[in-house]
C-alpha cells in the first residue's frame, strides 16, 4: 500500500522520525542510504512496517503488513501534520539561530502508547547504551519479523499482554532489573486504558498513576505517542544542564531550566529539542556515567 502526503511547508522527514529511534541498532527503526526511513509497530489492526521518503518535496510512505493501512493513514501524524506552532515565540538568539538552520523541525506523534512508554522505562535512571541493550535484547527474543522488505534484522514490539510473561531471568538476560520489569508489566495490564487516553492531560494522570511512572517518564512518552508540545523531561540527567549552558553560558538545575523556558509555556518540550539542536555542550568535567550490567549480578 502507498501514500503520497503533501506537507505544505518545510519538513525534515528524518528529524521528526528521530525521537523514536533508541540506539543505533534499534530493531523497529532504520535509516537507508536513499534517506528513507523504515519504522515497524504494532497497530489497533496488527503488526505494520513503514518506509517513509522524500521526492519533489511530497511525503512517499509505503506500508506492508496487517497494520499498513493505519500506518499510512496515521503518516502525516507521525511527521508533525498536526504540529502546532500557536502560541510559540524564539526569546533567545540562540535558539532563533537553530530554528533557521532547522525550518523542518516538526513534533510528530505516533498514536502508539506502550511503543514510547516500555523503551522509556528501560531508560530510567540508566545511561542510554545499557537500556538500548536490553529493549534490542527483549525485540529479538519476544518481538516478531517486520513485514515486507523491511531491512534485515528489523522487529515488531509484542503485544501488550506478552510483557507480564516474560520470566525474570529473561529479564536478567537483557540487563532490566526486577524494578523496571515490574513497571512495563504493570503497565502492560492498563494498556488498553492508556491507548484510549484522549488528551496528555488525561495520558499524564494515568501514566503517573502507575507505580514507578514519574514526570519524566510521562513526558517522554507524551512527547512521541502524543506529540506534546509542552511535556518537558524534568528529571533527566543531561537536559537541565545543557538549556542552562546554551542559554545563560551556566549549567543549571531543573528548577533553574524550568525558569528559563517559562517564556516558552506550552512549547517547553520543543524549546527543549532547539537546545538540542544548537549544539551547544558544557565542558566535559569528569568521566562518563559507567554502564552497569545486570547480566553479572
Amino acid at each position: 500500500m502507498e501514500r503520497r502526503w503533501e506537507p505544505g511547508g518545510p519538513l525534515d522527514v528524518g528529524l521528526a522520525l528521530a525521537p523514536h529511534r533508541r540506539g543505533s541498532g534499534d530493531p523497529t527503526w532504520r535509516q537507508t542510504p536513499d534517506g528513507a526511513v523504515w519504522r515497524t509497530s504494532r497497530t489497533p489492526d496488527g503488526p505494520g512496517t513503514l518506509r517513509v521518503g522524500v521526492h519533489g518535496g511530497a511525503v512517499l510512505g509505503r506500508a506492508w503488513g496487517p497494520g499498513a493501512g493505519w500506518l499510512l493513514e496515521m503518516m502525516p501524524a507521525w511527521v508533525g501534520a498536526d504540529d502546532d506552532l500557536t502560541g510559540f515565540a524564539v526569546r533567545h538568539e540562540v535558539l532563533a539561530e537553530a530554528a533557521r538552520r532547522h525550518a523542518g523541525l516538526r513534533i510528530g506523534r505516533t498514536g502508539r502508547v506502550m511503543e514510547a512508554l516500555v523503551p522509556a522505562v528501560l531508560e530510567q535512571k540508566v545511561v542510554g547504551r545499557e537500556a538500548w541493550r536490553a529493549w534490542r535484547w527483549l525485540l529479538h527474543r519476544y518481538g516478531t519479523p517486520a513485514p515486507g522488505p523491511a531491512p534485515e534484522g528489523m522487529r515488531v514490539v509484542p503485544e501488550p499482554e506478552v510483557w507480564p510473561q516474560v520470566p525474570s531471568w529473561h529479564w536478567h538476560r537483557a540487563g532490566a532489573e526486577a524494578v523496571r520489569a515490574r513497571t512495563i508489566a504493570t503497565a502492560a495490564w492498563h494498556a488498553a486504558k492508556l491507548e484510549a487516553a484522549a488528551t496528555t492531560e488525561e495520558l499524564d494522570r494515568l501514566l503517573r498513576a502507575l507505580p514507578g511512572v514519574g514526570v519524566w517518564t510521562s513526558a517522554e512518552v507524551r512527547q512521541r505517542a502524543l506529540g506534546d508540545p509542552d511535556a518537558l523531561s524534568v528529571g533527566d540527567f543531561h537536559l537541565a544542564k545543557l538549556v542552562g549552558y546554551a542559554l545563560t553560558g551556566e549549567k543549571t538545575d531543573d528548577p533553574g531550566m524550568l525558569r528559563l523556558l517559562e517564556p516558552y509555556a506550552g512549547h517547553r518540550h520543543r524549546a527543549s529539542v532547539l537546545v538540542m539542536l544548537t549544539g551547544l555542550r558544557p565542558p566535559a568535567r569528569g568521566p562518563r556515567m559507567a554502564v552497569r550490567d545486570y547480566r553479572s549480578f
